[in-house]
């Protein structure tokens, strides 16, 4: 049985429980169950009719340690459905239970008045550490890290050390990752526990630290957080102020929800969507409209151009009416080696993989490689017989010299718009596939009847 037969059945148990208040039957289920996937049957059931209300009923069977894990699942606007309905005692419990990282994520949806009234009920530790996280800008390695971590002070021994570790494991998110600070809290050097628990008891943790530790900046983006996680295979990664003092870490589980979150909205923004606030399967209707209606609605206009350049070439046309059959193909060839000119490029930069810097090296190599994609591509035409029988030599060969021509224009475009557009400020991703093939098309059908004029004309 697959995983979403089983969790799709696992739903099925759970509901039948709460509809006949079988106490026993949702005691026994739940346990068994990740928080994962307690997270996606809660967020299929609060999409049915009724749903909320089986929704609040469900977490309320679960205790309050599991409850915090499962919120850390859900999207936000679940998470603020459940808050909405508690008391801010009963939310105060489960706050103190979710990871750093997490509860200020929820705190940071709650109204300002609730807000306020939740820090009052707090000690002042813990006010001035939710506060704290809370008011780092979305996007950055502050908004995601956590303070949840362990922290061995600079001179220790190992034995010491390992003391220090027993104390603060149970709270830490993540043991595996040791970090030596100074007396003034400075990031000094990182120790592995496997490091930790081979060494002598009486050595230093100063002797057996790394002391070049990669690190980021608690206002870096959070993509670049994610890259240098994913390229350097770093469980955590410590996040420092500007005093170089550790303030928290990036754990490998958050770099990986942002770079799958990060991908989404290139992918999103490649097809020119505006970035999602949820699931394409649970954003409401009007958002969804709004999000992609604007580029559209702008590359009808574009699109304009491509009917003017047929217009203003009405007399070529008249006098060969065949090439009108092969302008799709033409423009359609241009304009998929365009968009995947545009991918390859967007998504070099995305990874950190190319630069402005190699903006010349790349030019040279696309003219190469789209040179050669058009040519086989006129080749391929050349030898199928359709060129011929439909239009003549004279028309056979226009429509092979003109996807030499729009295939290489075509690529090269793709590849120089991503560059142009971050040099003005732009995100490259907009660059993919609805904006690269429009403005080939118009330049396509200029370029393919600019071709047919001469060439029929002198011939």
């Amino acid at each position: 049985m697959s995983l979403n037969e089983t969790l799709t059945e696992q739903k099925s148990v759970l509901l039948a429980a709460l509809e006949q208040d079988d106490a026993g039957t949702l005691d026994e289920a739940l346990p068994e169950l990740r928080a994962a996937d307690i997270g996606e049957i809660l967020e299929d059931i609060a999409e049915e009719e009724e749903g909320l209300v089986r929704f609040q009923a469900l977490m309320e069977r679960l205790p309050i340690e599991r409850r915090a894990n499962v919120l850390g699942y859900l999207p936000g606007e679940l998470q603020l459905a459940w808050a909405a309905e508690i008391a801010d005692d009963a939310l105060l419990l489960v706050l103190e239970e979710m990871s750093s990282d997490e509860r200020a994520d929820l705190f940071n949806l709650l109204d300002e008045d609730r807000r306020e009234g939740l820090l009052r009920r707090m000690a002042r530790q813990e006010r001035e550490e939710l506060k704290r996280l809370a008011s780092y800008e979305e996007g950055t390695a502050g908004a995601i890290m956590t303070s949840d971590y362990v922290a061995i002070p600079s001179g220790m021994t190992v034995s010491q050390a390992l003391m220090r570790v027993r104390q603060t494991a149970p709270d830490a998110e993540t043991v595996y990752q040791l970090y030596i600070v100074d007396t003034e809290g400075r990031l000094v050097g990182t120790l592995s526990l496997r490091q930790l628990m081979v060494a002598r008891p009486g050595a230093r943790v100063d002797d057996l630290m790394i002391k070049d530790v990669i690190g980021v900046a608690v206002d870096e983006e959070q993509e670049e957080v994610a890259r240098l996680v994913a390229r350097y295979d770093l469980l955590a990664i410590p996040v420092i102020d500007a005093e170089e003092r550790l303030v928290g870490i990036v754990t490998h589980d958050d770099a990986m929800d942002v770079a799958e979150s990060e991908a989404t909205e290139d992918i999103h923004k490649g097809m020119s969507i505006g970035a999602l606030e949820d699931g394409v399967s649970r954003v409401p209707l009007w958002s969804l409209y709004r999000k992609r209606v604007f580029w559209l609605v702008l590359l009808v206009f574009a699109n304009l151009f491509s009917g003017a350049g047929i217009a203003y070439f009405e007399d070529t046309i008249a006098a060969q009416v065949a090439l009108v059959f092969f302008l799709p193909l033409l423009i359609g060839s241009g304009g998929n080696a365009g968009a995947q000119a545009a991918t390859l490029t967007v998504r070099g930069m995305a990874t950190g993989d190319v630069g402005v810097k190699d903006w010349g090296k790349l030019l040279g190599r696309e003219l190469l490689v789209a040179g050669s994609l058009g040519l086989t591509m006129a080749l391929a035409l050349a030898v199928a017989p359709i060129g011929v029988m439909r239009g003549g030599e004279t028309v056979a060969m226009v429509v092979a010299f003109s996807m030499v021509v729009i295939v290489l224009f075509g690529s090269l475009l793709g590849m120089c718009l991503p560059f142009i557009l971050n040099r003005i400020g732009w995100d490259p991703a907009t660059a993919s596939a609805p904006l690269v093939t429009t403005l080939i098309d118009a330049s396509g059908v200029l370029i393919y009847f600019s071709i047919a004029t001469a060439l029929l004309a002198g011939g």
